[in-house]
């Protein structure tokens, strides 16, 4: 049982890391590419434009943090 604590510990903290709104806002992200890509809407610009807000929001969080 120890060893399955300490590969669910692991997991979390390699998924979550640091900033659990980052992992959420890709999980978000990943949800609502698959519901838009079952339209005809073309969808690959979603991902990267997530990618962008979220570290920019978090960058910008933390200097805000540390000044």
């Amino acid at each position: 049982m120890s060893r399955i604590r300490a590969l669910l510990r692991f997991l979390w903290d390699f998924v979550v890391g640091d900033d659990w709104r980052i992992a959420a806002a890709v999980v978000v992200a990943l949800a609502a590419t698959l519901v838009v890509s079952e339209s005809s809407i073309p969808v690959w610009w979603l991902l990267p434009l997530v990618v962008v807000v979220i570290l920019s929001i978090s960058v910008w969080d933390v200097a805000r943090r540390r000044s």
